[in-house]
């Protein structure tokens, strides 16, 4: 794979950049890989060596702005090359970082509070998705680090949350909006990740008290298993900007999202209780063509480009939702996440 060429789903065009003055130096530029879609805002250096964490610690403010402008910045050919810059980086513009907690996917913490992505095996498609919309509190920004690019495949396609929400029927958007979002898990080493790689703890007087903490029912069952439910939001508005986004992973946890063999013979072992589903916060089921339109409007607006070496993409975790493509050979990719965001049901 050419690993040098820009953007896919829009059609090939070369960035057309020009100099702007982003710091008092005017030492970046900035461009599009297609200037009809503006996701992500590419910046680099004008001059060679620039250190990405000095040039961000300069310029957070400008930083913030363009992040909430865009949604997404890719930072490319600037001087970063360990975990440990790549954390500096993170905490330059967000603060202390926040632990993987409550986790839907597996992750290994790699060095401080940076992890690797998500660890589905190569040939799976990860479909977009706001990192952590099945909860009531979430990152708003969460940043990817490119340490080893893979020999196929391996993109992290991006979607703008605002257009996703336009695109979707009104009259669904309104059904999420009005009747949330009730996610319910089921944990075990056969079925999903255990309760004790999901919360991170040994002791069932943590989860509990998790639970309680942020009003998540639960119900210990035989075999040390356990389930829970909780109700989340189906659409949000940033805090920052005012603008309702669609924000939540029903199309993510919903039975319908697993291959027709793999869901029969799930529902058959585990008695009817997959290792995790959606309904409406009721409990009414959700309408799998409704969940079909919610993937479609995903789709058409996914923008994907391919990753190089020592690239960081920063987004705003409301703005734009992230994915990953399905990849041959090695590929590593770690990821920080910042700024705890205790959301408001719309």
């Amino acid at each position: 794979m050419d690993h040098s060429d820009p953007l896919k789903p829009s059609g090939p065009s070369a960035a057309k950049r020009k100099r702007l003055a982003l710091s008092q130096h005017d030492l970046v530029t900035a461009s599009f890989f297609d200037e009809r879609v503006t996701l992500p805002l590419v910046l680099e250096p004008a001059v060679e060596g620039l250190s990405l964490v000095d040039w961000a610690a300069s310029n957070r403010r400008h930083i913030e702005q363009e992040l909430l402008r865009y949604g997404a910045i890719l930072f490319r050919g600037f001087n970063v090359n360990t975990v440990d810059e790549f954390e500096q980086f993170m905490k330059n513009l967000t603060g202390e970082l926040l632990e993987y907690s409550y986790r839907s996917t597996p992750r290994t913490q790699v060095s401080g509070r940076i992890y690797t992505s998500t660890e589905y095996p190569a040939h799976q498609t990860i479909p977009l998705h706001n990192e952590m919309s099945y909860t009531t509190r979430w990152p708003m920004k969460i940043g990817f680090f490119c340490m080893e690019v893979a020999e196929a495949g391996g993109e992290t396609p991006i979607a703008d949350s605002r257009k996703v929400f336009d695109r979707i029927n009104s009259s669904i958007r309104n059904r999420f909006g009005r009747r949330k979002v009730r996610y319910v898990r089921n944990y075990g080493d056969a079925l999903d990740l255990t309760w004790q790689n999901v919360f991170q703890t040994e002791s069932r007087a943590d989860v509990e008290e998790f639970c309680r903490e942020t009003g998540i029912d639960f119900e210990w069952k035989s075999d040390d298993r356990l389930s829970t439910s909780d109700v989340c939001q189906g659409i949000a508005k940033h805090p920052r900007t005012g603008e309702v986004v669609w924000f939540n992973q029903a199309h993510l946890f919903h039975v319908s999202s697993l291959a027709a063999e793999i869901r029969d013979s799930l529902l058959k072992s585990s008695g009817g209780e997959p290792p995790r589903n959606a309904f409406y916060g009721d409990g009414t089921s959700i309408d799998e063509g409704d969940l079909a339109e919610i993937r479609t409007a995903y789709e058409k607006e996914a923008v994907v480009f391919a990753w190089q070496k020592r690239d960081v993409l920063l987004l705003d975790n409301m703005l734009t939702a992230h994915g990953r493509k399905p990849f041959r050979g090695m590929r590593k990719i770690v990821v920080g996440m910042g700024e705890q965001f205790d959301g408001e049901l719309v």
